[in-house]
């Protein structure tokens, strides 16, 4: 693993010969603390950027590499300190190998926080320094969008590198549909393994969460048939997911306890948890948000409790499919063929883990693991 301390173009030695008063071997246990972070997982790179002028305080995560350079969105978020953007940046960097690595790509995975409030702090300045940051990392991780960053912020960062993902002119565009796409296939491939449902027509479905993932979602959902339940913090966007879906809004802490056949998480991360576990009244957990599982047990306790759980980086990966089809040649009926595969993936890790009598999660690392570990494929390519 490279631990870097960025300035936009500065690397770790250019800091210690601008800085010769400081301690070198205190530079180095400050910097070494990702170590020993629960949530480090093995990561190739882990880069802290910092740029004064324009108030820039991002880490930038690269998990693994094996399969071809990282790519992963860019989040931005006010997080409540530098320890729990460091976790997220570790646990979404991770989940992005795996991601990848299921859905066949030539890809590793990486991911990017940006430290801020996203109504107040975007500027041209910030993000052009964002840009400089990830161009520096040679190409080893692509930018693309996440919580809390459109389209026109990757575009600014494009000003500055090349190594950006998801924008019109490269073809795939905003990845919220095709995630979308993916999580609604993953949700039918669900009710048909636990429910022996072949659609959800007439299925009550609780969404959580009305970003743009989550309303396409309950688009494609609506359409199809289902009764959803919503929730967000945005009142506005609830009451438009009534009249627009015919939607029964619940506060933010009853969509946990309200009785359908599948809760669909598509807010943050970690809701799958001591607390919520208890409240839960559905057979199917299956939705957009990245690491729903607050700890490795909780999807160990969804299991014996015999709720079935569909791995979040599986499901998701709809918006990382369709980017990976980008370019010149882009085709949208193609990517979004390759999208609905993750139906069949879904429906052959349901298998594995009944099989097994292992949980849906672990089945799944497994099977990813078999895909990204070098050994394995060192041993395909002999």
């Amino acid at each position: 693993m490279l631990l870097r301390l960025h300035k936009p173009t500065e690397n770790f030695k250019r800091v210690i010969e601008m800085n010769p008063h400081l301690d070198r071997q205190q530079l180095d246990r400050n910097t070494m603390t990702p170590f020993s972070h629960p949530e480090f997982d093995g990561h190739e790179e882990v880069a802290f950027c910092n740029d004064a002028e324009s108030g820039l305080k991002a880490i930038i995560a690269i998990h693994n590499t094996n399969r071809g350079p990282a790519l992963g969105g860019c989040r931005m978020w006010p997080y409540a300190s530098d320890d729990d953007a460091l976790t997220d940046a570790l646990r979404l960097s991770r989940g992005m190998t795996y991601k990848s690595a299921l859905a066949g790509l030539n890809m590793g995975g990486g991911k990017s926080v940006i430290i801020g409030n996203a109504k107040s702090m975007k500027s041209e300045t910030l993000f052009r320094a964002m840009g400089r940051f990830v161009d520096s990392l040679g190409g080893r991780y692509s930018i693309a969008e996440d919580v809390g960053i459109s389209v026109a912020d990757v575009e600014m960062m494009a000003q500055e590198t090349e190594f950006v993902a998801g924008t019109p002119e490269r073809g795939a565009g905003d990845p919220s549909p095709s995630t979308a796409y993916g999580v609604y296939m993953g949700i039918r491939a669900a009710v048909a393994h636990r429910l022996n449902r072949s659609s959800v027509s007439g299925l009550t479905i609780a969404v959580q969460g009305l970003g743009s993932v989550g309303w396409n979602l309950c688009k494609y959902l609506s359409d199809d048939g289902a009764k959803l339940i919503v929730t967000d913090i945005d009142q506005t966007v609830i009451a438009h997911a009534v009249e627009s879906f015919g939607a029964t809004a619940v506060t933010t802490d009853a969509i946990y306890g309200v009785e359908a056949d599948v809760f669909a998480p598509c807010a943050l991360g970690a809701i799958i948890n001591d607390e919520t576990l208890k409240l839960l009244r559905v057979p199917v957990v299956a939705g957009s948000s990245n690491n729903q599982l607050a700890e490795p047990r909780h999807g160990i306790e969804l299991h014996k409790r015999g709720i079935l759980y569909a791995p979040d980086y599986v499901i998701n990966a709809g918006g990382v499919i369709n980017i990976s089809h980008e370019g010149p040649e882009y085709d949208m009926e193609k990517a979004f063929a390759h999208v609905a595969k993750i139906h069949d993936t879904l429906g052959e890790i349901f298998k594995r883990s009944e099989a097994s009598g292992t949980p849906t999660f672990q089945a799944a690392d497994h099977l990813a693991e078999e895909r990204f570990r070098r050994e394995t494929l060192t041993s395909s390519a002999a």
